[in-house]
């Protein structure tokens, strides 16, 4: 244990460090929402929405999923300690993002007034998105510094980036808002993307890349590479969206739209409060693990140690969620939502599942085998879509939240025979116990909410969270030495 006390310690500091960056950027989103709403009311808030949520659709199919793909070959190239190598993937990376924002650009304009009929039903906003292509261009090229960034592993750099982006932006939108109301919402994107890419590229630089010499022609091929991983990526990411459209249509057919309120109130705190440790897993883990290629035994073992950090970390948050799910919803929302109650509960018990399938998810993608990771990621969204329906179709709230946990418990044996299989990985004993011990006091305070009476429940909740505490803090310690840290801080 003493010899991997390092390889802890980065994982525990870069969850640590983005999930302050997600807390950052939550308050930080939820201020914007709140001045949106005052200076531009409901109305203004759908433009936002529509305009935001339309752009972002263009973005996701022109950029080809570069800005994933590629962190992992510039990552394997820092592996590897080639600065040529890394300098060569990095050129690649730059001159195709030019090239698929050009062409986001340009597909904006041609398409402008169909995206205004779709968005809005008429063409009174053409000219709106005749601005707005000027983004996908700013995008693209700020989500390759960011790519670089990552890759590299340049953390704090990233940290640094994606706080002071979100702070400017609100900073020099407010002022758009005031003055011009619902007129100020195309000027506002453009400046914060342009806010974005100014911030990206100032860290970016910093990075020191060797100078190399290549061809087009070789930009073109290396670029084709990262673009078959991507899509297969971006596929991923449309399949999500799908799975979460179609689920909203059947709620809203069969239940109701305040069904559909119902359920994307549960989810946002679902997604919102773990988000942390997700966000920590897509930023730090993936690149350091596709920066392992060449050493399978080193990635098998960074596997089990991110599900470890992981699962004891977001055990006395899932007791915590599932616990309280009563106040936090009043807290939240008003009482109107606690039938949510239950939703919300299922789905923290689908957390850890989740937890260790995505780190599996990733040994997959970090291999680069596209054609593994378009039949895993379809395969586990048409699980996911199959058990929401009959979840809803079964009970309601209540059973697309147990269709959410049935639907990661599924994906995680799914994954773990192909982990096996493909790259002969298994989860150690250490991992299991503690997969196991977690679960089971999640489970606890699970079935102590909804069958024991209030005071017995209360009783148990505050008895499981106490233990998943210590017993997640013993568990940290053994790993990162936390006392000896302390001690050596209180010295100094």
């Amino acid at each position: 244990m003493t010899s991997n006390k390092g390889s802890y310690r980065q994982i525990f500091k870069a969850t640590s460090l983005f999930g302050g960056v997600q807390v950052f950027n939550i308050i930080i989103g939820i201020i914007r929402s709140k001045i949106v709403a005052v200076l531009l009311g409901a109305s203004g808030m759908g433009v936002l929405g529509l305009f935001t949520t339309t752009i972002a659709m263009v973005q996701s199919i022109t950029g080809l999923g570069l800005s994933s793909s590629a962190v992992r070959d510039i990552s394997e190239a820092s592996g590897s300690g080639n600065s040529q190598k890394i300098a060569s993937s990095i050129k690649i990376l730059r001159r195709w993002v030019w090239a698929t924002g050009l062409f986001g650009s340009v597909a904006t304009v041609a398409l402008a007034p169909l995206l205004s009929k779709w968005t809005f039903g008429n063409e009174e906003y053409t000219w709106a998105f005749i601005w707005l292509s000027v983004t996908l261009l700013l995008n693209a090229l700020s989500s390759g510094q960011t790519s670089l960034l990552q890759g590299m592993r340049r953390l704090k750099d990233m940290a640094k980036s994606s706080m002071l982006g979100s702070l400017v932006g609100l900073i020099t939108s407010i002022p758009l808002y005031y003055f011009f109301g619902i007129k100020g919402i195309v000027p506002a994107l453009i400046v914060t993307a342009a806010t974005a890419l100014l911030l990206s590229s100032y860290f970016a630089r910093r990075v020191s890349v060797a100078p190399v010499k290549q061809t087009w022609h070789e930009s073109y091929k290396g670029g084709i590479n990262m673009a078959k991983l991507g899509i297969a990526m971006m596929f991923s990411g449309f399949m999500v969206t799908l799975v979460s459209y179609v689920t909203n249509l059947f709620v809203s057919r069969t239940g109701g739209v305040s069904d559909v309120g119902m359920y994307r109130a549960a989810w946002t705190i679902s997604a919102q409060y773990v988000g942390l440790v997700f966000t920590a897993m897509a930023t730090d883990y993936f690149p350091r693990l596709a920066g392992l290629n060449n050493d399978s035994k080193a990635q098998h073992q960074t596997v089990n140690q991110q599900s470890e950090i992981a699962l004891l970390i977001l055990g006395p948050m899932l007791v915590t969620l599932i616990g309280f799910a009563p106040l936090l919803v009043r807290l939240l929302y008003t009482p109107e939502f606690l039938p949510i109650r239950t939703m919300i509960c299922w789905n923290m018990i689908g957390i850890p599942f989740k937890a260790a399938s995505w780190a599996l998810g990733f040994l997959v993608i970090a291999k680069g085998n596209s054609k593994l990771y378009f039949i895993t990621e379809t395969l586990a969204n048409a699980i996911m879509l199959l058990f929401n329906i009959l979840g809803y179709m079964w009970g309601g709230l209540a059973g697309l939240g147990f269709a959410f946990f049935a639907s990661y418990a599924a994906y995680l044996a799914i994954m773990a025979a192909i982990a096996y299989r493909a790259y002969g990985f298994r989860f150690d004993r250490q991992l299991i116990r503690i997969f196991v011990l977690q679960l089971a006091m999640v489970s606890a305070t699970f079935a102590a909410t909804f069958i024991v009476s209030t005071p017995i429940s209360y009783a148990i909740i505050v008895i499981a969270l106490i233990a998943s505490t210590i017993y997640t803090l013993k568990e940290v310690n053994k790993r990162l030495n936390i006392l000896e840290v302390v001690k050596k801080f209180r010295n100094k």
